[in-house]
């Protein structure tokens, strides 16, 4: 039987897992920290699906709404597929053991968020991820043909043959953290479900395990990437300074949440004192200066009402705008968005009365590597699939969510293919490899003594990440932040090259590759496109 290993323990690399060890495959998962510390577990708003397939019109909407947030640039054969396989992965998920929320007739609970059309979004309560996460984990944990291996970090992956990746990839190097030390994991076939890239910015809801590993470590090993310019910022995580950025779901606007300023705050409470009956008959909508960008105000798709955000908060040198639910009803805010409000408790604000500061935060990478159908890698020199390696989820990028990812997309894909890798990999009966594989070479390799240059590194790649490749962008910015980046890349070397491995310079090493990936992606687009927003190519069009 072949060996399969997967990198991640998300929706992607769990689900994967299963459907593979269902089969009879022996399945190993390597996790960096522990299996629910992934960027699933801190999904928010829930999985767009259309359950029944022959509701055509819910189909049909559901890929408009798609398409139209992708601006242009989605696959639309891709995008057909995977909104019509939404309700058989929705099933296995409810087998699996996940429970979505259902009302008082047992029927599900659905919700809406922007750039969608209608309720579609099966969620449970505002931690859906937190759910999934916990079935997938249940079901993995006592699986007699998957094994876990936490705080174990993917290295570098392992060529069948060195400098032929169109050959395929042979295994792992991988970093026991536990004990410090290096050991080979053979893999017949190999699967990178590691998530993002949120840390590359000070301002991220990522979790801290999203360093882009599994993408950095495949293009070392010759894949190719496509779309990384496209980052998606998330436009309301909680803005509080002594407090990280935590995510507001999107699901908030949908049940009538409204983004104002300072200016519109203060004249919408005038307005609402003028009539004497504390907002129930003013609404917030009409102050909102995300009607300037949009129709659609608030509802607008992220792209739209991140760059809102981020231009206002520029002209007026504040900090962030506020988040408004004081109009809407607190008992159903309290009953749908429990963890929220437990997170607001620890700064006295609350649903349903106090405004909520927020501002843009990394969120998603909405580019990835070049996947085909099955999810398997593009070969960089020669554009043919390698063999042996699959990427799914948000490592990947699919063409699904085309210039900007519609809200909830994402644990779709995800579920959607991972299943279509597990069953092409159980269709193939790949065969066992038994080559010898080179163990990790660390012969003259000292311990780290220095971290604080490391750290450092880390901080200056997050500035210029944050004030060069941000939610707007101008060319000279790029240039610059792609000449700081080339330094940066050849210091973390220097350490790569003399250091025994540790979790802070692979972090880095990684990390700074995809900085360089995203920042060269950027330079060459000559159009905005979604999340790709850059005011020198406005003027340049308006000339």
């Amino acid at each position: 039987m072949a060996r399969i290993v997967i990198i991640g323990s998300g929706i992607a690399g769990l689900f994967a897992s299963l459907r593979l060890a269902d089969a009879g495959h022996t399945v190993t998962v390597i996790t960096k920290q522990r299996p629910v510390d992934s960027s699933t577990n801190w999904a928010q708003g829930g999985i767009a699906a259309i359950l029944d397939k022959t509701d055509g019109v819910g189909l049909e909407s559901h890929i408009a709404d798609t398409l139209a947030s992708g601006d242009g640039l989605c696959d639309e054969e891709v995008v057909r597929r995977v909104i019509e396989e939404a309700g058989a992965r929705i099933r296995d998920l409810l087998n699996i053991g996940v429970r979505f929320e259902t009302n008082e007739d047992g029927e599900f609970h659905f919700a809406k968020e922007g750039g969608h059309s209608r309720r579609r979004i099966l969620h449970a309560k505002d931690a859906t991820g937190r759910e999934i996460e916990r079935a997938l984990n249940d079901a993995a944990s006592s699986h007699t043909h998957i094994t876990l291996k936490p705080n174990t970090l993917a290295m570098d992956l392992i060529q069948r043959e060195h400098q032929h990746p169109e050959r395929g990839i042979a295994g792992v190097w991988c970093l026991n953290q536990e004990n410090n030390t290096v050991f080979t994991e053979p893999a017949d076939i190999l699967m990178i479900a590691t998530g993002g890239v949120g840390q590359l910015w000070s301002q991220t809801t990522n979790p801290p395990v999203a360093t882009g590993d599994g993408l950095a470590m495949a293009y070392r090993a010759g894949a190719a990437v496509k779309d990384m310019a496209f980052i998606q910022f998330h436009p309301t995580a909680l803005a509080v300074k002594s407090d990280r950025p935590f995510l507001i779901t999107e699901a908030m606007r949908g049940e009538g949440g409204v983004i104002l300023d300072d200016e519109g705050l203060r004249n919408w409470q005038a307005a609402v004192k003028d009539a004497g009956n504390q907002g129930s008959e003013v609404a917030p909508g009409p102050f909102s200066f995300t009607l300037n960008h949009s129709s659609l105000g608030s509802m607008a798709t992220r792209d739209i009402v991140a760059r809102a955000i981020d231009q206002r908060l520029k002209e007026t040198g504040d900090q962030h705008v506020y988040l408004i639910t004081s109009h809407l009803d607190q008992d159903h805010l309290l009953e749908h968005f429990p963890n929220i409000q437990q997170r607001l408790d620890r700064h006295g604000l609350m649903l349903g009365r106090d405004p909520l500061p927020v501002s843009p935060a990394a969120h998603y990478i909405v580019g990835g590597l070049d996947v085909d159908e099955f999810g398997r890698p593009h070969c960089r020199a020669s554009g043919s699939i390698m063999p042996s390696l699959y990427a799914i989820g948000e490592v990947a990028c699919t063409g699904m969510h085309g210039a900007n990812r519609l809200a909830s997309n994402s644990l779709l894909e995800a579920v959607v293919y991972a299943a279509r890798a597990a069953n092409h990999i159980i269709e193939s009966m790949p065969e066992t490899n038994e080559m010898d594989l080179p163990e990790w070479r660390a012969d003259g390799l000292k311990d780290l003594t220095e971290h604080v240059s490391v750290s450092n590194d880390r901080e200056s790649l997050c500035n210029t990440m944050s004030r060069e490749v941000g939610i707007v962008r101008r060319f000279n910015r790029l240039h610059r932040a792609s000449r700081r980046l080339q330094l940066l890349l050849q210091e973390v070397d220097f350490i790569w090259r003399r250091a025994l491995p540790s979790r802070q310079i692979v972090e880095l090493r990684n990390l700074v590759l995809v900085g360089q990936l995203v920042t060269e992606d950027a330079e060459k687009r000559v159009e905005n496109r979604g999340l790709h927003y850059n005011t020198d190519l406005i003027q340049h069009e308006e000339h």
